[in-house]
């Protein structure tokens, strides 16, 4: 039984002598190693966060701009196609049509084509034509029937101008089949550009097709800026270059990651610096509204280029000394709180782990070095009580209501961890929430405020515009429904029209006294029986109009008179989701459509209809840029700073002709500065992120520490002075095998050790009696 004791104690020797992977040792560290790394970090990368001349948010704004640019080329060029084949449709659907009746009514309706023409396909005679020469020798009408032989097609001029044709058949039973063909130009619809901006369309060549913004230089006065219009020139045709080849990359290798918003290829350009201003561009290419789909536009093969003149900024906004001290700081702090750690929690353990060792050996000679606080001062005087014991020195646990332990100590391995948990946290907190604090300094580049107020104006005139279209399309129905068309047909060509074009959530047709003779879509929303409202026998004062002034959503509808028909009209009521989907532009922030008394009509993030704007800042900015300077109200942009924070907004009201200029409506757009790729937000970022570091590093070490070391030596703690008290029946089993669970073991083998001893010490005590007996005898 002695040599399976002493084989145990043996194995549980050499357990104890392994190499330990957990322990005390790696927390300390890896939180070593974390705080050296975020001190390099903090040192090299604090001094980044201002060295572009040109910020970030800058380059980032051209590349936005250049993507509104795209999504309205592409939009116009598939209305256009759109409206064109609906057109030619609604014509192929009726009576044969003379072909100066059908380009008078196209011209009637729909103002976006600079020419148009009808075409006999057989003997390529021109019918009619109307507007700007169409070039229709570029066409060849025997490849017509061939696959996309009517797709849209580019055309250069002989003046260097480029034409976009749009081709469709007039088809009538017993007539000779003819081609409708409308000519329109490259140049963007409703860009607001400012000052200093310039945009252009480009092929897959380089080559500009059209541009707008950098006169021509018979259109300037001087010298200097004949010159300026040359290196415009210059510098646009180098970026169209770059921009074209770029633009056939593959958006997830071109569009750096969580960019996101844009579907198709896009990013921003440097270019080369005359006299401070250093010229920067954005480009994107022409893609479809959803992934993976196509539309004519798509098709062609062009790109959108935005080219701008920023002023540079040749100071630098961080000095790279507030990275070296913070460095120094930490470096200082951690180095006290990893010393704090060594000096009272490692190093007292790992003395414990080679005195419990020492006791299990039988060297019982010296007594135990008892360490100064807490679990290990318990469990050393534990030990040294256990050393006692097996010397056979009576110990306190021994006698008759003697104390069952020795002196604690009062300051436990918990509060030591949280000590250098606070000193770390010296370093973190003001970091995270202090330092650098941008608010009160960050420099809002005067180009941003521009971009947030043109890209305003821009999306406002593209909610004008589609409205519009809208409108027109009604005209372009209403036309073709004479006095013969039966309700059927009607409905027939309502709902083709539905079908064609998602703008629409309801069309019909009401008569005078206010009856629907045909419907498509969803119940109208207009009360039936009821007469028209205004003197000239319409449904509503204006083309366009909002039905109601409460609810959860607004009834926006527009109309077209039928031609001899007594007051007969064709009404559509718009989706307002897919206005609040014109609104879905990224980097503008939070957008919202508000009508004449400032009432929120739609919104591209969550809103309630008719209420007002969220802050009475952007209702003063609403109102301030509602008022008239000079023939119409201009777009405006602010920059705010409250105790919210710096705002950027932007309002932009409707500007220009149409059935949509009635409404008197407004875009407003705002968003948090801090959002913003700006040196100041940016070295604010940093800063917050280096604090969360810190904290990071130090509660996922110091809570390893915790969870592997200080809660199993409190248990151990508690067995060693139950094992000196006396308690030899509990076997002690280690939960990891570090110096910890070392420990346990040792104690499990002096517990052994005393059970053993005290088997002997009850042999000794018989034997004596044993011998005396014969002795006696003697």
């Amino acid at each position: 039984m002695a040599a399976s004791s002493a084989k145990r104690r043996h194995k549980v020797r050499r357990r104890a002598d392994m190499s330990l992977l957990g322990g005390i040792r790696p927390p300390i560290a890896v939180l070593s190693a974390l705080l050296l790394s975020l001190a390099g970090i903090t040192a090299l990368g604090f001094g980044r966060a201002g060295e572009e001349s040109v910020p970030k948010a800058v380059m980032t704004s051209q590349q936005r701009f250049a993507e509104d640019g795209a999504v309205a080329m592409r939009a116009s060029i598939d209305e256009s196609a759109a409206d064109l084949a609906r057109t030619a449709g609604l014509f192929n659907a009726g009576d044969p049509a003379q072909p100066d009746a059908v380009v008078d009514k196209i011209g009637s309706v729909y103002q976006k084509w600079v020419g148009t023409a009808v075409v006999e396909i057989s003997s390529g005679r021109m019918l009619a034509a109307r507007g700007e020469n169409v070039p229709v020798a570029a066409i060849d009408t025997a490849k017509l029937s061939e696959k996309d032989g009517l797709s849209p097609r580019m055309v250069r001029l002989a003046n260097g101008e480029t034409r976009l044709l749009s081709l469709q058949l007039l088809s009538w039973k017993g007539q000779p089949q003819q081609l409708l063909i409308a000519s329109s130009s490259l140049r963007f619809p409703g860009i607001s550009l400012g000052k200093f901006r310039s945009i252009a369309v480009i092929d897959s060549t380089g080559r500009i097709l059209s541009s707008d913004g950098i006169p021509e230089s018979e259109q300037v006065l001087t010298e200097d800026q004949r010159t300026g219009v040359d290196r415009s020139k210059k510098q646009l045709s180098a970026f169209a270059k770059v921009a074209a080849k770029r633009a056939k990359e593959h958006p997830l290798k071109a569009n750096d990651p969580g960019e996101g918003g844009y579907l198709g290829v896009s990013g921003s350009l440097r270019g080369d610096t005359s006299q401070g201003d250093r010229a920067i561009a954005g480009y994107a290419a022409l893609t479809g509204p959803e992934p993976g789909k196509g539309t004519v536009a798509t098709s062609l093969g062009l790109t959108v280029v935005a080219m701008v003149d920023v002023a540079e900024d040749p100071t630098r906004v961080t000095d790279p000394l507030f990275g070296l001290l913070a460095a120094g700081a930490l470096l200082l702090i951690g180095a006290l709180a990893v010393g704090v750690l060594l000096g009272t929690v490692q190093r007292p353990l790992l003395r414990l782990f080679l005195e419990s060792r020492r006791l299990t050996r039988d060297d019982l000679t010296r007594p135990v070095s008892v360490p100064r606080f807490g679990e290990a001062a318990r469990i050393g005087q534990a030990l040294e009580r256990l050393r006692r014991q097996l010397l056979g020195e009576r110990t306190d646990a021994e006698g008759a209501g003697g104390p069952k332990s020795g002196r604690r100590g009062r300051i436990g391995a918990r509060a030591l961890l949280a000590v250098s948990g606070i000193l770390l946290l010296v370093w973190s907190a003001p970091m995270l929430l202090l330092l650098n604090r941008a608010d009160a300094t960050a420099v809002v580049p005067e180009q941003i405020t521009n971009d947030q107020r043109e890209r305003t104006d821009t999306l406002s005139d593209r909610v004008r515009r589609s409205l519009n279209e809208g409108h027109a399309d009604l005209v372009s129905v209403a036309g073709l429904l004479g006095e013969r068309t039966s309700p059927e047909d009607m409905t027939k060509v309502l709902d083709r029209t539905r079908s064609d074009h998602s703008r629409y959530r309801s069309l019909y047709v009401r008569t005078g006294d206010g009856k629907i003779i045909a419907q498509s879509g969803e119940s109208p929303r207009l009360p039936e029986d009821k007469k028209s409202e205004n003197k000239d026998g319409h449904p509503f004062a204006d083309p366009i109009t909002v039905l109601n002034d409460s609810g959860t959503e607004p009834v926006i509808a527009s109309y077209a008179e039928l031609p001899g028909r007594d007051g007969s009209t064709v009404i559509g009521e718009f989706r307002i989701d897919f206005i609040n989907s014109l609104l879905k532009r990224p980097g503008l922030g939070e957008i919202r459509v508000i009508d004449a008394e400032r009432r929120v009509l739609g919104g591209n993030t969550g809103y309630l209809a008719f209420e007002k704007l969220p802050s009475a800042r952007l209702t003063e900015l609403a109102a301030g840029t509602g008022q008239k300077t000079g023939i119409s109200a201009r777009a405006g942009g602010i920059v705010y700073r409250d105790g919210g924070g710096v705002q950027v907004a932007g309002a932009a009201p409707f500007v220009g002709g149409g059935a949509a200029k009635s409404l008197n409506w407004m875009v407003v757009s705002w968003q948090p500065a801090a959002g913003l790729a700006i040196p100041e937000y940016s070295l604010q970022n940093r800063t917050v992120l280096a604090g969360l570091l810190g904290i990071t590093a130090a509660a996922a070490c110091l809570g390893w520490l915790h969870i592997i070391v200080v809660r199993p030596l409190r248990e151990v703690a508690k067995q060693a002075e139950a094992l000196a008290d006396g308690d030899r029946r509990t076997v002690l089993y280690p939960r990891h095998h570090d110096e910890v669970g070392a420990i346990s073991r040792s104690l499990e083998l002096l517990r052994q050790q005393v059970l053993e001893q005290r088997k002997r010490d009850g042999a000794g005590a018989t034997a004596p009696a044993a011998v005396r007996a014969p002795a006696g005898r003697n």
